[in-house]
């Protein structure tokens, strides 16, 4: 009898403490509701509304129709016009468009000839779902209002796929792992900083020093800047070693996006260390930004082919934006001038979260 009471003491004594742990608490109903609405959004392998852009050089009336039924599928999500197979593959590289529609001037007279494909689709194979998609367009069914014979399906599309015609997994992978593996190791490395001066009691130390709130921040953070760095360099060398992931565009653009990028994650970690009370409290807040920044953020799924709530959700996580970035220069070989807007996210983020922390952030304990 005596050990049940002392046991049912202990446990009143956790449930107490949890009730006023609100983080801890928030995490038991909130993580689970967050990840299966994650999941359940995030894991579409019916893919949609893939941006797309159309070159139709023929302007007649049986490439208007097509264009037409394309559009219907819903697969395509005609966002914009071109006047050259070129225009697309700019496009293409700026990562503006997922597919590029090529409609030859002597389309009509290809619809009716079985051996030519009647259009090109430029697909940005750097994502293997985009390509797999594209190539069930080739199956589509067409209803062409022609007097002509109905052309075989599988004649009418050519599809190119740019950037990994092998179909490589890794190709994909690494450029978006490099992503969550800095972002990871980055934001978990800051989030526990203020917090484990906190419960060592160093904390008592900086009070009684001239330095500010700024200059802590700061301090903080730049070490892991160099780690971060290091960790790319890292990442980047295995990739090529191991996996031959090619770098098509410049080393120093990648290194100048991951630098933005490490800042971004490093100042998101400090704004976690200053509302969390415990290391494990930040740990758990880190987890649960972890979650979306993996499934959000077109590292595993195509982020066009996304619900609209999640896209706006995925465009606040600097993971998203780097993974652009990465997959850009990596493999499209884009210089980040024509990546500039995903880059300058990046430093608006850093700037805005950093300048949150500072402001969190008083040299005194709680």
């Amino acid at each position: 009898m005596k050990s049940a009471s002392r046991l049912l003491a202990i446990i009143k004594k956790e449930v107490r403490q949890l009730s006023r742990d609100r983080l801890t608490f928030g995490m038991i109903f909130g993580l689970p509701i967050i990840q299966i609405l994650l999941f359940g959004y995030a894991i579409n392998t019916d893919v949609r509304d893939l941006k797309t852009a159309v070159a139709n050089q023929a302007n007649t009336h049986l490439s208007r129709q097509f264009v037409a039924e394309l559009r219907e599928t819903q697969v395509a999500d005609i966002v914009a016009t071109a006047d050259t197979p070129g225009a697309l593959e700019d496009m293409l590289r700026r990562g503006d468009i997922s597919i590029g529609v090529y409609i030859p001037p002597d389309f009509d007279r290809r619809v009716i000839d079985q051996d030519r494909a009647a259009v090109h689709l430029l697909v940005d194979g750097s994502d293997p779902t985009i390509l797999g998609v594209a190539n069930q367009l080739r199956s589509m069914p067409i209803a062409f209002d022609t007097s002509v014979q109905e052309p075989q399906k599988q004649d009418l599309f050519e599809v190119r796929p740019y950037y990994n015609p092998e179909r490589r997994t890794p190709v994909n992978i690494v450029p978006g792992l490099m992503g969550i593996i800095l972002m990871m190791t980055m934001m978990l490395f800051t989030a526990v900083a203020i917090v484990r001066e906190r419960e060592r009691g160093n904390l008592e130390l900086l009070i009684n020093t001239p330095v500010s709130s700024a200059e802590l921040m700061i301090g903080k953070v730049t070490p892991y800047v160099a780690i971060g760095l290091l960790q790319l360099a890292i990442i980047l060398a295995v990739g090529q070693l191991l996996f031959d992931v090619p770098v098509r565009g410049s080393v120093l653009d990648l290194y100048i996006a991951g630098a933005a990028f490490i800042a971004a994650n490093l100042a998101l970690g400090l704004l976690i260390s200053t509302v969390t009370h415990t290391q494990f409290q930040a740990m758990q807040v880190t987890i649960f930004i972890l979650m979306p920044s993996i499934l959000l953020s077109g590292f595993m799924f195509p982020f066009d082919g996304m619900p609209v709530v999640a896209q706006k959700i995925g465009e606040v996580l600097p993971t998203t934006h780097f993974i652009r970035l990465t997959r850009g220069i990596m493999l499209r070989e884009a210089q980040l001038g024509e990546l500039m807007s995903d880059f300058l996210f990046l430093i608006g983020f850093t700037v805005f979260a950093m300048t949150v922390a500072a402001t969190r952030f008083t040299k005194r304990l709680d």
